[in-house]
């Protein structure tokens, strides 16, 4: 039994697991008292604890509407590609492939890029999936979206993104794609995902992007080479659709 100095346990409360000593245990209620007092200040419900209990919600929710979605693969690109603009046609082109190779796709289930890929492969007969995040303005799921859940984490839904789905594709995107993209890479060069392209699709728009990451960070000795070809550039959708395709077959003969 641990003691202070002069030879006395300190005075304790417990609150569950929790164990409060000193000035930390003068409570003047208990944790039953306040769940099943109605009244007073609801400001408990934005309290660590209680963001955890939404955090474990959030997993249990998503983990129950994917658990038996097809193999698919997730496509990330810009909210705010025009509905006119040759992006948002080659989105479109992108999801109808997938769908015909048998591939659900899974998208930010924003509006631009993320809208026209959930609709090409809608309109192609595949499963359209879309995970929202609460943002501080509105952007709801865009109507392509046939199974959609909205998440107030990003991490739970990047989890998600991840777990459910069999490769990335990236049209071109701002910070949210990027930071999709790194992510990605990174849980494959650490195999925490195994047999997990991430296919770049747009050389005008990545191809900055690659050239630097081969002449700056490998040259730097910062990655190497095998890292290098974690990415797989291309203008090509159906190249894309090639690479995902073999990876999962690759993937399938090892499981």
């Amino acid at each position: 039994m641990t003691t202070s100095g002069d030879g006395r346990r300190p005075e304790e409360k417990l609150r569950g697991p929790v164990v409060l000593r000193r000035d930390r245990r003068n409570e003047s209620t208990t944790t039953d008292q306040r769940l099943l007092d109605s009244r007073g200040p609801s400001d408990w419900v934005h309290t660590d604890p209680w963001r955890v209990l939404r955090i474990q919600a959030e997993f249990v929710e998503g983990f129950g509407a994917l658990a038996e979605l097809p193999r698919a693969v997730t496509v990330f690109g810009s909210a705010r590609t025009p509905c006119e603009h040759p992006e948002y046609a080659q989105g479109r082109e992108l999801g109808a492939a997938l769908a015909e190779a048998g591939f659900a796709v899974i998208t930010g289930g924003g509006p631009g890029t993320m809208e026209a890929v959930n609709r090409g492969c809608s309109d192609a007969g595949g499963m359209s999936v879309g995970l929202g995040i609460e943002l501080p303005f509105e952007q709801g799921l865009n109507d392509w979206v046939d199974l959609g859940i909205n998440f107030r984490y990003f991490f739970a839904r990047k989890t998600m993104f991840v777990k459910y789905s069999q490769a990335f594709v990236c049209l071109p995107g701002g910070f949210g794609t990027l930071d999709e993209l790194f992510e990605a890479l990174t849980l494959v060069q650490t195999k925490k995902v195994t047999k997990f392209p991430v296919v770049l699709l747009g050389r005008d728009y990545w191809g900055g992007l690659y050239d630097w990451i081969a002449s700056s960070v490998l040259e730097s000795g910062k990655i190497g080479e095998k890292d290098l070809s974690l990415l797989h550039l291309t203008d090509d959708v159906d190249d894309a659709v090639k690479v995902v395709h073999e990876a999962y077959r690759a993937w399938e003969e090892t499981h």
